[in-house]
């Protein structure tokens, strides 16, 4: 019985406490001092630094969003430094098309038919001289002296003194494309005077030969004519006059 009337203070005092610290802690929450749960941790300003690197620097990694606003940053300024680097290529490529190779090519061709002119007696040197062999032959040679090409078209229209026919040329000695002197270069024609063994007939002697030069049409004017001079003796001829087409070389003139 004394051990029972021992416990039964004890208990009463446990229960006493309880009831003061439930009023205490019920007390604390009203008036806003007691704990409150604030949710899951945040992360602070030392969380948000990377880990060390493996050299121990540690240096803060980019976030992602960073890289991405970097990597993007970085590829239109590489966009834009080529767009400007291509620019003034792309412009001068639209220039006009003076400058274009072909273009070009037909401005300094001296060949190309826009910057020929006819051979004539304006732009050439004419001289026209007897050659002993072969016999009764006179050698006609034109030299360019202008600043372009010419072109010798067909052949040379011949005219002894007051003559008033043009000896024939010859077929045969036509040759494949228009002789082309360019500046400083020669062209020539034969003429044959007369019938080596005599079967011409009205023969004469001339003392001023005029040359003409035909146009781009057969028969037509090349320009105004030479009139180079002969020996003083003259040179005889008759029925016979016939001439060569121009040509690019003496040999082939002469070898009709």
């Amino acid at each position: 019985m004394r051990t029972h009337r021992t416990a039964l203070p004890r208990t009463r005092l446990l229960a006493a406490a309880g009831v003061t610290l439930a009023a205490l802690a019920l007390t604390a929450c009203n008036d806003g001092t007691g704990t409150r749960d604030e949710g899951a941790q945040r992360p602070t300003a030392a969380a948000t630094t990377a880990a060390p690197t493996a050299d121990g620097t540690g240096a803060p990694a980019a976030s992602p969003s960073s890289s991405s606003s970097s990597s993007s940053s970085s590829s239109s300024s590489s966009t834009a430094t080529a767009s400007s680097d291509e620019g003034p290529a792309a412009s001068r490529g639209s220039a006009s098309g003076r400058n274009t190779p072909s273009a070009a090519s037909a401005d300094t061709d001296p060949h190309a038919p826009e910057n020929r002119v006819s051979c004539n007696g304006s732009n050439t040197a004419v001289t026209a001289r007897p050659v002993p062999r072969p016999l009764n032959h006179l050698l006609i040679t034109v030299k360019n002296t202008g600043a372009k090409t010419c072109d010798l078209t067909y052949y040379p229209v011949l005219r002894f003194d007051g003559m008033q026919w043009a000896p024939q040329a010859i077929e045969s000695s036509k040759p494949q494309a228009v002789t082309t002197l360019a500046p400083g270069e020669s062209g020539y024609a034969g003429v044959l005077l007369s019938a080596a063994d005599g079967s011409g007939d009205g023969g004469a002697t001339g003392h001023r030969l005029t040359v003409g030069f035909q146009g781009r049409t057969p028969g037509s004017s090349g320009g105004p004519a030479a009139t180079p001079a002969l020996p003083a003796e003259g040179v005889h001829y008759d029925s016979s006059l016939r001439v060569t087409y121009w040509r690019t070389s003496m040999a082939d003139a002469l070898a009709y």
